[in-house]
């Protein structure tokens, strides 16, 4: 997760420095980038989501010793897989200009936008792959190989990034097109390690292509039960970003620009313990199923602790160092000053969000590990929708915009309090019955 994350910055700060005819070429590309954003997050939470679902199926047969509905619950998180890609290679070769084109007037912004998103959405398999065949490798307690599949790609993607954007060596300058392509290759090279592993060393799991074509719809309903709720969660995630790229849009392209910056560096912190999250569902899953009680509350106590440790590390390191994290992503004077100016507020604003965002993100992979994704999703809705954007625009309104930035703290601190009152509820109504 943290060779990941540094990809996340990497290719945010080889984009910032794409040349063109303005000196604001890079920043105008980090802008587009941004503006994509949702869409690829969209991508995420439908890959993500269906994995959960696969996840929760899989880690709980598995402890119920139901073999074979282990078994189709992999073949059938495959068959959804491929299903996601197509849905998403009509989307990409039929909306991605007039996606990109409704946040912004820039014809510059929207040409690279939508240059960008067609190649990331047409070319998804891998992404889609990759996600799956590392989620059948955690439900199995295979991490090590996961991380592997996922460290991989992510190092590809390193490599090409420079080499593709700016034509090094006998590489084409191909500029934020070689961004999304080194994206794909690093994808499709992690999907394709992640298939190697669970064929050759995860062995309580029996992938059958003749399985794979024909679909189990009892099994599929399973999946998707659990999945659905966290794939509409994280679809939320990405209704607003879309909806704060337009809020920020009010004010300027320098403001989108420095809110895609702060999700870059921000997963520095949120993917490990993401990562802690996808570890902790099938270990609450398994021991839910087994009926281990004390297990379950001694692996959720070090979860939280762990997962509030890292956000309150990142709160200190954004609030003593923004200046130099915003550095990263300017190529001029003129866009450092910009960048700068908005960027040092918004940084420590938000990150005051962090540890409170750590237990929740904590408490949510409860919800998910017991088939309870309607709570993910209440507290999701709660957050992004019914607080988050709404408080943004009002905020917005005052034409002040290091106010927008207070929507975060505020907005989390709602998210723990749905969080609470239902991890009460599960509590008393499931665990502590066990």
């Amino acid at each position: 997760m943290l060779v990941q994350a540094l990809y996340n910055v990497v290719d945010s700060i080889f984009v910032s420095r794409i040349a063109g005819d303005s000196i604001k070429a890079g920043e105008y590309a980090l802008t587009a980038v941004s503006l994509a954003f949702p869409m690829q997050n969209l991508m995420i939470a439908l890959g993500s989501g269906t994995g959960v679902g696969i996840n929760a199926l899989l880690s709980r047969s598995l402890g119920e010793k139901k073999f074979e509905k282990s078994n189709s619950a992999a073949n059938m998180g495959i068959h959804i897989t491929f299903i996601n890609y197509l849905i998403f290679l009509v989307i990409g070769l039929l909306f991605s200009a007039s996606f990109i084109q409704r946040q912004t007037d820039s014809a510059v912004i929207a040409s690279y936008g939508a240059t960008y998103l067609r190649i990331i959405s047409c070319c998804s398999l891998g992404l889609f792959f990759q996600m799956t065949f590392e989620r059948l490798l955690q439900s199995t307690g295979k991490t090590f190989y996961s991380m592997i599949s996922q460290a991989t790609g992510a190092i590809i993607n390193i490599i090409f990034d420079p080499l593709l954007i700016f034509g090094i060596g006998p590489f084409p300058m191909l500029g934020i097109a070689g961004a999304a392509i080194a994206t794909i290759l690093g994808q499709f090279l992690a999907a394709s390690i992640g298939l190697f592993c669970n064929l050759k060393y995860n062995k309580e799991i029996l992938i059958s292509f003749k399985q794979i074509i024909k679909p189990d719809f009892d099994t599929i309903k399973e999946i998707m039960f659990v999945g659905f709720p966290s794939i509409l969660m994280m679809s939320i995630g990405s209704a607003m970003t879309f909806m704060i790229n337009l809020i920020l849009g009010i004010f300027s392209y320098t403001a989108i620009a420095v809110f895609g910056a702060y999700f870059k560096l921000q997963s520095f912190f949120f993917m490990p313990v993401f990562g802690l999250n996808n570890g902790l569902i099938p270990v609450l899953a398994y021991n839910y199923g087994a009926r281990y009680k004390d297990r379950i509350k001694q692996a959720l106590r070090f979860a939280v602790f762990l997962a509030v440790s890292i956000m309150v590390s990142g709160t200190i390191v954004f609030q003593l160092i923004p200046a130099t994290l915003i550095g990263f992503f300017t190529s001029s004077a003129d866009s450092s000053a910009d960048l700068t100016a908005i960027g040092i507020p918004a940084l420590r604003i938000i990150s005051l969000s962090f540890p409170v965002a750590g237990l929740c993100i904590a408490l949510g992979s409860v919800f998910q590990a017991f088939s309870k994704g309607f709570y993910s999703l209440a507290v999701s809705v709660g957050r992004q929708l019914l607080v988050l954007v709404p408080v943004a625009w009002l905020l917005a309104q005052t034409g002040i915009l290091n106010l927008v930035w207070f929507a975060f703290p505020i907005a989390e601190v709602a998210s723990l309090t749905i969080s609470v009152i239902l991890f009460r509820i599960l509590y008393k109504n499931t665990i502590a019955t066990l």
